[in-house]
């Protein structure tokens, strides 16, 4: 009894918090691998932490982060969406169109609506039809590229004068950062308060961590499930307005491969292919190891073939650290 009383006396005991890495690694393990890739990329050139070259980072990154956030919102309720790449060509395509003949940010407003409608599809015959989510998207990958192509017949579609004021806005800066990294932001900030201040984003989590619990409390859990692959396509189509803007080209090539990419970000971002597990911050840490790997690449002049390789190489590392902490657990 008094070594009984004595065990009780101690630290751990006492209830004084044990440092777990594995649980450390889990809620930080995205930081740690930006930061290792940003030592990396410090190192093998000191061109990388020029402000212009950042800027140009987060340039690029732009259109793969806003897709990112809906494919993050997909993920979490245990979902996929293989159709953000095309949805993004069809969103480009129809911009392009509509500016050629109207000319006004309405028309944007249609693209918006196209990438929204693939997203109903998508969400309504995985949600209330139950079919499977990586076969469904698959088929609305297909016919939204096979749109865009149609639409825009096979050409490249200029926008000419009258989508002058769109190439400015998506061109321009506000205190020296780029407007799409601006617009990046607030996605990811209005995902981000979503998730962790909404009845809505505690329900998307939920559904992916117990659909089957949070169909017994009574909540419509289709309802949710569509709810997230509309914001995916309409994300999706919004990501190919601003690559519209900024080469002032629509085209049925955008966002070709982008899918996997943007996957690929979520999942280092931490977030479970299972769902319920994922956050807005990491998941935008994420989509910036991708762009500075991309970026470091070029700075050292590897080649675009081989650039791929060493995408892949890395992206499997850094899903491999960020997934073993998951099978440590168990």
């Amino acid at each position: 009894m008094a070594d009984g009383a004595i065990a009780t006396d101690t630290p751990s005991a006492a209830g004084r918090p044990r440092f777990d890495p594995v649980t450390a690694f889990r809620r930080y393990g995205t930081l740690v691998i930006f930061v290792l890739i940003i030592a990396g990329a410090t190192w093998q050139s000191p061109d990388f932490l020029t402000v212009g070259n950042i800027m140009n980072v987060l340039r690029q990154v732009s259109g793969t982060g806003i897709m990112s956030v809906g494919m993050l919102f997909v993920i979490l309720t245990g979902g996929i969406d293989l159709s953000v790449g095309s949805v993004a060509a069809l969103g480009s395509v129809t911009a392009a169109l509509m500016l050629q003949q109207h000319g006004s940010f309405v028309s944007l407003g249609a693209a918006i609506l196209a990438g929204a409608a693939c997203g109903v599809v998508s969400g309504f015959t995985v949600a209330y039809l139950r079919l499977p989510p990586f076969v469904m998207t698959l088929a609305v990958m297909t016919i939204a590229r096979g749109l865009a192509l149609i639409f825009s017949d096979g050409q490249p579609i200029m926008i000419g004068d009258n989508g002058a004021m769109l190439n400015n806005v998506i061109n321009g800066y506000i205190a020296g950062i780029p407007n799409p990294v601006l617009l990046m932001a607030a996605v990811f900030l209005a995902a981000g308060v979503t998730l962790g201040l909404t009845r809505f984003g505690r329900l998307v989590q939920a559904t992916g961590s117990n659909i089957e619990a949070v169909r017994l409390s009574g909540i419509a859990v289709p309802r949710y499930i569509l709810a997230v692959y509309v914001i995916s396509g309409a994300l999706a189509a919004a990501a190919g307005i601003i690559i519209t803007g900024r080469s002032g080209v629509g085209s049925a090539t955008v966002g070709t491969g982008a899918e996997l990419t943007v996957i690929a970000a979520v999942v280092i971002g931490g977030a479970s292919l299972m769902g319920g597990r994922g956050g807005a911050l990491n998941t935008l840490l994420g989509v910036l190891v991708l762009g500075v790997i991309g970026n470091i690449m070029n700075l050292a002049g590897v080649p675009g073939y081989s650039q791929d390789v060493f995408m892949g190489v890395i992206i499997m590392v850094a899903v491999l650290l960020q997934q073993g902490s998951q099978w440590l657990r168990r």
